[in-house]
């Protein structure tokens, strides 16, 4: 995941094409990534049963998350016999809406797969994307994967109160970071929570968990949000002190209060899940969501859901597309508050 008290003017909201000319230049690079890309997916599942040729899209370079969701499925599928030929195929650009407009020109082509989450309908949200969730077949959603609240170590805010204290003093003077659009979401969220408008916020946002754990260490950024299995080796080693989880509930395994826990309502998950090209069959839909059901249920997934602190979400069928319409009514309620 990426954007978000004396009387003052009013503000008028940016206009959405000019968010959108700010990611003209890298997403034309990205284009032609995705066009290479396409071709050679549109090749290599062109025709044959799903179980003897699958291509599996990461909408992002190598190493984020969404790669990790592609290759963990890829190696469960490989181990088990599942598939005879998987492969995983980057397409980074413009939050992952480069490859799912490469998708929805994949139609009827069942051998595809890409994976997404909430922020790929985060960024076609954004991006007002020709392209949405809309015009591929949500197959599953996998599992949630949750944020965690982040000062230094030595940080004078101890406890989520205390930061949240400072903020609705001087919303300007408690400078954020995160490290992808997910990451701003939930700081706008924990901003309405605590009565902030998110419009005031000093958010400054990073390439990459990285690149936010780097701004807080040195001091260019207060407080940031960011995945728990990003940040779980710096809390840990005492760089990063952590005040809340975001979740709905605690979870097992990680000693973080939630921050629903401090009396602040945001539970907002960063959930990932599987779609495929639009205008496949009734059949073709079944075969690829028992593929998914019988990878999850395997010994080397299970293992990953262990190692990245993954918190299992599995929905099928009709139920995903009910999901979907409740996450984009309140992902897009989240842009509004942020003038977007």
């Amino acid at each position: 995941m990426e954007e978000p008290a004396s009387a003052a003017p009013p503000r008028t909201p940016p206009k959405r094409s000019r968010l959108v000319s700010r990611v003209v230049a890298g997403a034309v690079a990205a284009c032609a990534i995705g066009v290479a890309a396409f071709g050679s997916i549109s090749s290599a599942s062109a025709g044959g049963d799903i179980t003897s040729s699958l291509t599996i899209v990461a909408p992002a370079a190598a190493g984020g998350g969404w790669d990790t969701v592609a290759r963990e499925m890829q190696q469960a599928q490989r181990a088990n016999g599942l598939t005879a030929n998987v492969q995983v195929v980057n397409m980074p650009g413009a939050g992952g809406t480069i490859a799912l407009g490469n998708l929805t020109r994949m139609e009827g082509r069942a051998n595809t797969m890409l994976v997404g989450g909430t922020g790929l309908l985060a960024a076609t949200i954004q991006y007002d994307s020709a392209a949405t969730l809309d015009d591929v077949t949500p197959l599953a959603v996998l599992f949630d994967e949750y944020d965690v609240l982040v000062v230094p170590a030595d940080s004078p805010y101890e406890t989520l109160d205390d930061l949240v204290a400072a903020w609705q003093a001087d919303p300007k003077s408690v400078p954020w970071t995160g490290g992808g659009s997910f990451d701003q979401l939930v700081v706008t969220d924990l901003a309405l929570a605590a009565g902030i408008d998110p419009i005031d916020t000093t958010y400054i946002s990073s390439d990459g968990g990285g690149e936010a754990v780097a701004a807080l260490l040195n001091g260019t950024a207060q407080a940031a949000a960011g995945g728990y299995p990003d940040n779980i080796d710096q809390i840990e080693s005492g760089r990063l002190r952590a005040l809340a989880l975001i979740a709905e509930e605690p979870v097992d395994g990680i000693d973080i209060p939630t921050a629903r826990e401090q009396g602040y309502d945001v539970t907002l998950a960063n959930w990932r899940m599987l779609a495929a090209p639009a205008a496949i069959t009734e059949e073709e839909t079944a075969q690829l969501t028992a593929l998914i059901e019988d990878s999850v249920a395997t010994p080397e997934w299970q293992a990953a859901v262990g190692r990245y602190h993954w918190s299992e979400h599995f929905i099928v069928g009709a139920n995903v597309a009910e999901f979907l319409t409740t996450e984009r009514d309140r992902i897009a309620r989240l842009y509004e508050e942020m003038g977007q």
